[in-house]
């Protein structure tokens, strides 16, 4: 057998117009960045609430540091257990409501993690088409039979579930909040259709940790349907500022993770400093709830703004603000172009999302001013003829 070719296989990605490559990115996470050597405003990070420059966070990091290291040393099941661990997990469960919650190192080991130990041979996943990849990835190696039901359609989703009469367990999974549309799952129909069948649910509230519901609590307390949901995965590093992930359920879910969900098992644990950061976070979206008054009312400005220049985007109250540009080439030249009147958006292309639905994903922070979204709306302006050839 012989070696790959990586560059003919690089070469293949450039013609279809895939090819990707690390951005330069200089100075601290926030509204605006240098990139590629050039100032500008930041509407491409998941930092919606701009905690990951926030100085309590960093403060409680360092401090975090020098008292107990920089490292856990080992997973939780050997010697990386620490006190902080549990008084982090503590604190999301009492946010989220949750009777206990677990820690992960990333929010795609979660999901891979604990969708592989849920279900196996001669279970059935549900997913919806427009789930995360982790969430995709989580359902193949579980080796369960997997059915994508049509992005967000409820009825398509229980026609499946009924009918798989088998005696083997049912788990739907879905987004709360989708990463690249940023629109909604409709969970209390969801929920209803769960509890007709005997499924499990499971809910990734990744983009909605921090951001949606009363105190930035998730979609799934907005909408009223927490208490039925029987897993919950959320992140540290997206509205929270940092890293890491967590899922929360009943004590007895979790207690069957720590023994069976191989991503946490075999994974150093979370370094401390990180813990620390979290925990800061959580203090500061309790004590300054106008971050998250302050987000929503930036993304209503800049979709509002983009709407009135007859751009194609979708009505919605998420900082994720999909522009469908379609082809991979022209979505890119459309980046690029942005990125030299001071703007940085990223273009997103199959197979992270569907063939001829390449996009802008743009996204929102709270502390964009208005003087940053008044910009953005007059560069998409600028180059209105040419997202609409």
């Amino acid at each position: 057998m012989s070696a790959m070719n990586y560059r003919e296989q690089i070469e293949n990605i450039k013609k279809d117009g895939r090819y990707r490559r690390l951005r330069a990115i200089s100075g601290a996470q926030g509204p605006e960045l240098i990139v590629d050597g050039r100032k500008a405003i930041c509407l491409c990070s998941n930092n919606y609430l701009g905690l990951a420059g926030h100085p309590a966070l960093a403060e409680a990091q360092a401090r975090a540091a020098r008292e107990l290291g920089v490292g856990a040393g080992a997973s939780r099941l050997i010697s990386g257990n620490m006190d902080i661990h549990a008084r982090l997990e503590e604190r999301i469960a009492h946010f989220k409501g949750i009777e206990r919650v677990l820690l992960f190192s990333s929010g795609y080991q979660a999901n891979v993690g604990v969708i592989s130990a849920l279900v196996g041979r001669g279970d059935f996943i549900y997913s919806d088409q427009f789930n995360h990849a982790s969430i995709v990835d989580g359902a193949r190696l579980s080796r369960a039979e997997i059915r994508v039901y049509p992005h967000r359609d409820t009825e398509a989703l229980e026609r499946m579930i009924a009918g798989d009469d088998s005696k083997g367990r049912k788990l739907i999974v879905t987004d709360s909040v989708f990463s690249m549309d940023g629109d909604l799952a409709p969970l209390d129909a969801i929920v209803k259709i769960k509890n007709r069948h005997g499924a499990m649910l499971m809910i990734d509230e990744a983009h909605a940790t921090g951001v949606m519901g009363t105190g930035g609590k998730g979609l799934a307390v907005e909408m009223g349907c927490a208490g039925e949901i029987d897993v919950t995965m959320g992140t540290l590093g997206k509205a929270l500022g940092g890293f890491g992930a967590f899922v929360g359920g009943s004590a007895q879910l979790v207690d069957y993770l720590i023994n069976t969900a191989r991503s946490f098992i075999f994974t150093t644990a979370l370094p401390p400093s990180l813990a620390a950061s979290a925990l800061a976070a959580f203090d500061v979206i309790e004590a300054e709830p106008q971050r998250i008054k302050r987000l929503l009312q930036n993304v209503k400005i800049l979709r509002k703004g983009m709407q009135k220049l007859g751009l194609n985007v979708p009505q919605g109250e998420t900082p994720i603000i999909p522009l469908i540009i379609g082809d991979e080439r022209k979505t890119m030249d459309i980046c690029e172009r942005l990125l030299d009147r001071g703007i940085f958006v990223q273009g997103i292309r199959p197979p992270t999302v569907p063939p001829d639905a390449s996009r802008l994903r743009i996204t929102v922070m709270s502390r964009h001013t208005k003087e940053h979204l008044e910009r953005a709306i007059e560069a998409f302006k600028s180059l209105r003829s040419v997202i609409a050839e």
